[in-house]
C-alpha cells in the first residue's frame, strides 16, 4: 500500500464519520407531537372550545371545519421528565384525539402550539379522512390546498371519505388500536377482496384533481367505534365535491372493467338446487377498446379470468362434471356481468360520472376526437353505448379430491 494510500484513508474516515453522525438541526422524538392521523368535519365546537371563548380565548375567525389530529401516545412522561419514571395504565388508549375549530386549516393547526407544549409535526402522517357532509359542502381542493402545498406532510398519506363525522373513523375502544394504523392497515387487504380500491394518496388525489376528470375514495363506515370499508366516494370532476356512493357490488363490477381484481369472491347460485356457488379469481384482465365512427363513440370491455371453484353447497349431490363445470362459468359470467351493468347505470345514469377509465382509453386511441369532446366528455358519456364480454375460466376445485 502507497503512502498517498495511507495517508488518505483516515481522512476518508473521519469524513464518512461526520457525514453519517445524523441530522444536526433534527427534533429529538420526545419533544414533539407525533400527527398520525387527521380528520375534517363539519364545523362543531367542543365543549372545550366553548368554555375557552367564555374566558376571552378565541381569535378572529368563522366556524367552517373542525380538524382532529391523531397523536400517538408517548410511553414516558411530560417534556422535562414529569412523571417520566411511571407506568403507562394499561387501560390508558395508545392514541390521543384532539380538535379545534375554525376556517383555515393551517391556522387550525399552528393553534394546537397554544394547547401542547410539543410541537405537533406532520411527518409521519399516515391518514386524513373527510366527512362526507364536509365534502359535499366544500371542495377538496379548499380543504386540501394547505396540506397539498405543506413539505412536512408526505405525499404518501392516504385520504379517505367518512360516511359519517371523521372523528368516529379516528376512533376506537380496542385496546391498544391505534385507528389511523388501522385504517391503512385495511388497504393491504385487497389480495384478499375485491371490494378495496386501490389506495388514493396525497399525491393521487392531487394529480386526480388536476386532471379535471372524476374519481373515486375508498369509503369508510362506522357503528360502535368498529370500522370498515364499504364501498366509494364519488368526487364530481369539475366541482372537486361529494355527490354519492357506490356500494360495495359496484366496486366488484369497477374492478372487472378495470382489469384490478387481484383477490376476492364471486359468488352466486347453482344451476339446480339454488346452493351457493363461489368462484376465487387467480387472474384478470381486462380492455377497454374505444370505436370511433365520425362522430359516433362507443367502447368494448373484454374481460377474462381464471380461477379456482372454491365453495360449492350443492356437493355432493351434483357431482364436478365437465358439464357441471361449464353450467357453473357460465353462471359466474353472469353474475360478474350484472356487477358490469349495475355500476355501468350508475355511472352512466344516475351520477353521470365517468370513473371507469373510458375517457382515458379514448385519449389514448384517438387522441383527436378527445379533443373535441373532452370539455363535455361526462356529459356525452351519459349517451355511449358500452358493450362487455366476460369470460370466466374453471382452472381447479381447490384440494378437493372428487
Amino acid at each position: 500500500m502507497s503512502k498517498y494510500v495511507r495517508r488518505f484513508l483516515p481522512a476518508a474516515a473521519s469524513l464518512l464519520l461526520a457525514i453519517t453522525t445524523g441530522c444536526w438541526s433534527g427534533n429529538e422524538i420526545e419533544d414533539v407531537t407525533v400527527a398520525i392521523g387527521m380528520g375534517l368535519d363539519v364545523a362543531k365546537e367542543s365543549q372545550f372550545e366553548k368554555e375557552i371563548n367564555e374566558q376571552g380565548a378565541h381569535y378572529p375567525k368563522e366556524n367552517v371545519l373542525t380538524a382532529t389530529i391523531q397523536i400517538a401516545q408517548p410511553t414516558g412522561g411530560k417534556k422535562g421528565g414529569q412523571g417520566g419514571g411511571a407506568n403507562p395504565s394499561t387501560s390508558q388508549k395508545a392514541y390521543l384525539n384532539e380538535q379545534l375549530t375554525g376556517d383555515s386549516v393551517i391556522q387550525i393547526v399552528r393553534q394546537f402550539a397554544l394547547r401542547r407544549d410539543r410541537p405537533v409535526m406532520g411527518h409521519h402522517l399516515k391518514v386524513i379522512v373527510v366527512a362526507r357532509e364536509l365534502a359535499q359542502k366544500y371542495s377538496l381542493e379548499q380543504l386540501f390546498d394547505f396540506i397539498l402545498r405543506d413539505n412536512e406532510i408526505r405525499p404518501s398519506c392516504l385520504v379517505v371519505i367518512s360516511h359519517r363525522n371523521a372523528l368516529e373513523a379516528l376512533s376506537s375502544e380496542e385496546p391498544g388500536e391505534i385507528p389511523a394504523f388501522y385504517l391503512l392497515g385495511l388497504v393491504d387487504n385487497r389480495y384478499r377482496s375485491n371490494k378495496i380500491l386501490p389506495p388514493i394518496t396525497l399525491s393521487k388525489l392531487d394529480s386526480s384533481m388536476q386532471s379535471g376528470a372524476s374519481f373515486l375514495l375508498q369509503n369508510v363506515v362506522t357503528a360502535r367505534n368498529e370500522h370498515k370499508f364499504s364501498g366509494a366516494a364519488i368526487i364530481k370532476g369539475d366541482t372537486k365535491k361529494w355527490i354519492g356512493e357506490l356500494s360495495q357490488y359496484d366496486i366488484e363490477g369497477l374492478s372487472w372493467i378495470k382489469g384490478d381484481v387481484i383477490g376476492g369472491t364471486l359468488k352466486t347460485y347453482a344451476p339446480r338446487g339454488g346452493y351457493t356457488i363461489t368462484y376465487e379469481p387467480e387472474s384478470s384482465k381486462a380492455s377497454i377498446i374505444p370505436k370511433v365512427s365520425g362522430d359516433d363513440i362507443s367502447f368494448h370491455i373484454k374481460i377474462k379470468s381464471e380461477g379456482r371453484l372454491i365453495e360449492d353447497w350443492s356437493f355432493p349431490e351434483i357431482p364436478s362434471s365437465t358439464h357441471y363445470i361449464d353450467e357453473l362459468e357460465e353462471k359466474f359470467e353472469k353474475e360478474a356481468k350484472e356487477q358490469i351493468s349495475q355500476v355501468l347505470h350508475k355511472m352512466q345514469k344516475v351520477y353521470q360520472v365517468d370513473v371507469g377509465g373510458f375517457g382515458e382509453q379514448l385519449k389514448f386511441k384517438y387522441p383527436k376526437q378527445w379533443r373535441k369532446v373532452q370539455e363535455n366528455w361526462e356529459d356525452i358519456f351519459t349517451r355511449v353505448p358500452i358493450t362487455y364480454d366476460v369470460s370466466m375460466k374453471i382452472k381447479d376445485h381447490g384440494s378437493s379430491t372428487d
